[in-house]
């Protein structure tokens, strides 16, 4: 199993709830922050999971392809890929910098698309493989003053849709999940209660019991509010 943006926030949810909930699962953590990765790597093994971390940034071609040659080598076919990594940025449209709109595109979509097409090509060999994409109530409906957001999360939402088609008579399910606000380190100092948004660890837990349905079944979106459901 590999999950991108593995060193925080759901993405760190995501290991350690697959690490404690399948036994002898093998961890493969992607993200660019070495340091908060290994610390990620260390409790996933503490909870008994194989657990490897490969420092990287998704949104560099030549990167995805030095750390999924790193994953081969390490711990062979990648049989659950997570698309997590992302970034969230707010602005107004007229605010919005070129360079940020490249930036949300880069980190939200353009990694998406690298990491699958990275690991897309053994599964469809295996006619076997889960992909779960990141979007988020954001690639569902648009909200002010979150454009370049916005448009990267449909674009995730868009590229699951196209896989999936794509893919769905050869064995390879994939499912699209699209969270509402979830408390992570994102929030803090924002001002809003953690007790008014969703634990990471739900979010988790959703994934994991998705890819614990057999394989006659697939879900293929999912979507997550907080209860209140005003953010």
């Amino acid at each position: 199993m590999l999950i991108t943006g593995a060193s925080q926030g759901i993405g760190a949810a995501l290991a350690r709830t697959f690490a404690a909930e399948v036994k002898g699962v093998r961890l493969a953590l992607v993200a660019r922050n070495a340091r908060n990765l290994r610390a990620v790597a260390a409790a996933c093994a503490r909870l008994g999971a194989e657990a490897a971390a490969f420092p990287c940034d998704t949104s560099d071609e030549a990167a995805v392809a030095k750390a999924a040659r790193a994953v081969a080598r390490r711990g062979g076919a990648v049989d659950v890929l997570i698309n997590n990594a992302g970034a969230f940025t707010q602005a107004k449209f007229v605010d919005t910098s070129v360079a940020e709109f490249d930036r949300m595109v880069a980190v939200n979509l353009r990694s998406a698309f690298l990491v699958t097409r990275a690991f897309l090509p053994a599964m469809l060999a295996r006619r076997s493989g889960d992909v779960f994409f990141m979007s988020s109530i954001a690639g569902l409906g648009a909200y002010p003053n979150a454009a370049a957001y916005c448009a990267a999360k449909f674009g995730v939402t868009g590229l699951a849709q196209v896989l999936r088609a794509e893919t769905k008579e050869a064995g390879v399910r994939v499912c699209c999940v699209h969270p509402g606000a979830t408390w992570t380190p994102s929030w803090s100092g924002s001002g809003v209660a953690e007790e008014r948004l969703m634990p990471a660890e739900d979010v988790a837990r959703a994934f994991l019991d998705v890819w614990r349905l057999g394989r006659r079944t697939v879900v293929e979106e999912i979507v997550l509010r907080p209860q209140r459901g005003d953010l």
